[in-house]
């Protein structure tokens, strides 16, 4: 039985999870870590400082200007002494290959994934 077959969910558990698309309006190394990335993400009117583990795939410049899918009802989480507003959407395979899931431009930041 696959990992996925393990961890099924209620589909009313799914629709617990807010995801919305957010445009990188500022991306920046944490310091004093190798990991984390500080974005400033605009969701419509609204804009959040998400942190995310990375800075070893992805560079500022890659994210910059970018509309990309966030968790955005996460609980606040403190990492490095900066809270955390959110979670980014990314994908790893077992080859090593990452990346972060972006959606077509003209998608509006602050639309809701459904």
């Amino acid at each position: 039985m696959s990992e996925i077959e393990n961890t099924q969910i209620e589909y009313d558990d799914f629709k617990k999870v807010q995801i919305q698309i957010g445009e990188v309006m500022s991306a920046e190394p944490v310091e004093g870590s190798e990991k984390l990335l500080k974005l400033i993400v605009k969701f419509g009117e609204e804009e959040r400082q998400i942190l995310s583990g990375i800075a070893k795939f992805k560079t500022p410049e890659d994210l910059i200007g970018k509309k990309i899918p966030f968790v955005t009802n996460l609980k606040p989480r403190s990492m490095m002494g900066l809270e955390s507003n959110g979670m980014i959407l990314a994908a790893s395979d077992s080859e090593g290959h990452f990346d972060v899931l972006g959606v077509n431009s003209e998608i509006i930041s602050g639309t809701h994934v459904s």
